[in-house]
């Protein structure tokens, strides 16, 4: 669990423009198998948006920070 938060958090800052770098596999080899479905990943995002509503992160950047992430959906989901 530990390895997936720093990954995350290195892929999260790494898409949203941070000055980072992401030192994991790529998405399609991490979730190919994983059978990972819509409501999989959307239930990521609704924790994602509690987070960031937690974190009192403004409606317009969450938006932006979830248009980049859903870039990313074809390379999770159904593989």
């Amino acid at each position: 669990m530990q390895r997936f938060r720093e990954k995350f958090a290195e892929h999260l800052c790494v898409v949203v423009g941070g000055p980072c770098a992401y030192s994991g596999d790529t998405m399609v080899d991490i979730h190919t198998g994983m059978g990972i479905t819509e409501g999989d990943f959307n239930a990521v995002v609704e924790d994602l948006m509690a987070a960031m509503n937690n974190a009192e992160i403004t409606i317009g950047v969450q938006n932006r920070v979830l248009a980049r992430l859903a870039q990313l959906r074809e390379g999770v989901i159904y593989l």
